[in-house]
């Protein structure tokens, strides 16, 4: 039996914001457009759609499972899909096919709305990748991003009518932002409500568009923002900032922007979780009879103690030189591999020297 929650990674006891927000992050991680793994974006899928429908859940809190068909309607083919958080696909970006209309085609089709009525102004969810050095990564880093992005239109500040004129109410929908179509067949007569093609589901019009943004409540335009980056921030984590997507048409709540993390590949040491490991050399002298060791670490040297009789390959646990926790208090550690270098040239009195080593045994 699948455990859906933990998929999700929350308790049983979880609100339902709770596992909206943990499904978000996880379908953004592992999406498969964003080169994520198309088989666990599934699991998460199914595992979204059960913990989010009250009945569902109830049958699974119950008895583990869910049984398909027992108490439901009838359900349109694309319920549960989330529209507010669809990436951009290859294809919208190689052909400048834009998705965010998306839901009038299904209403078109299907006679329903995908997206909630009031969602429909939303902006989209917009996504960047931030390149990072790991010495960056020790402290909070203010990082500018420059976007071309939707705006709030400045001349009717996103109300979408010239300023001094007035919002009416839609004529063809009488202010319900949604019209009745009744269409013959040979089953009948059907019925059914889509969005109002005029007002596009507001309920009202402007008396005059406004000339700049043409109706819309906002403008394309590129656009500088500032960000904060947390401490200890990894590869492949995606920070979310709300409402610093595209602005929404007419009003309308902004969308939110992912910042995707990169960090760069480090000469010198190797990250793994908030760990850090590098390599020194050392002379065999130094290995054999024991000393002091200067050692690198992101912000400063340090000496390490190098006991008597060390081997190459052994390593040493310098505590708290790694990296900050995400979130949280203390840092990772330091691991220092020591191995033994052997001299490629050596002079005559060296050599001298080795001989009578090799004569005692060493």
């Amino acid at each position: 039996m699948k455990d859906y929650y933990k998929i999700l990674g929350v308790p049983p006891d979880a609100s339902d914001e709770e596992i909206k927000k943990a499904y978000r992050r996880l379908a953004h991680k592992y999406h498969p457009d964003r080169g994520g793994d198309e088989k666990k974006f599934k699991e998460i899928n199914e595992a979204y759609q059960v913990l989010s429908d009250k009945e569902k859940r109830a049958q699974y809190d119950r008895y583990g499972k869910v049984f398909e068909g027992a108490g439901e309607g009838f359900r349109g083919p694309f319920e549960g899909f989330d529209f507010d958080n669809f990436w951009q696909s290859d294809f919208e970006r190689k052909t400048g096919f834009d998705f965010e209309n998306l839901e009038d085609l299904f209403e078109e089709f299907f006679g329903f709305s995908a997206r909630r009525k009031e969602d429909r102004r939303k902006g989209r969810d917009l996504e960047v990748i931030v390149e990072m050095n790991l010495e960056e990564v020790l402290k909070p880093q203010k990082k500018k991003i420059t976007l071309y992005k939707y705006v709030v239109c400045p001349r009717c500040d996103g109300k979408g009518a010239e300023p001094g004129s007035q919002l009416k109410e839609c004529p063809t929908c009488r202010g319900r932002g949604e019209v009745q179509q009744i269409k013959r067949t040979f089953f009948g007569t059907i019925s059914r409500y889509t969005t109002c093609p005029t007002c596009k589901g507001e309920g009202y019009i402007p008396e005059k568009p406004c000339n700049v943004c043409k109706g819309e409540g906002r403008i394309k335009k590129e656009e500088t923002i500032e960000i904060t980056i947390p401490a200890g921030v990894d590869s492949n984590q995606i920070l979310q900032f709300k409402g610093l997507g595209d602005a929404g048409r007419k009003g309308g709540k902004s969308g939110d922007l992912y910042v995707k993390i990169h960090i760069k590949p480090h000469p010198r040491f190797k990250r793994k979780h908030d760990d850090l490991y590098t390599i020194v050399q050392v002379p065999y002298s130094l290995a054999a009879l024991g000393s002091e060791v200067e050692v690198e670490t992101l912000e400063k040297t340090v000496l390490l103690k190098v006991p008597a009789g060390t081997e190459s390959g052994e390593v040493f646990r310098l505590k708290n030189l790694g990296i900050p926790h995400f979130g949280g208090y203390g840092r990772g550690d330091l691991y220092v591999e020591i191995q033994i270098k052997t001299p490629k040239r050596l002079t005559k009195k060296q050599k001298e020297l080795l001989k009578k080593l090799q004569e005692e045994g060493l």
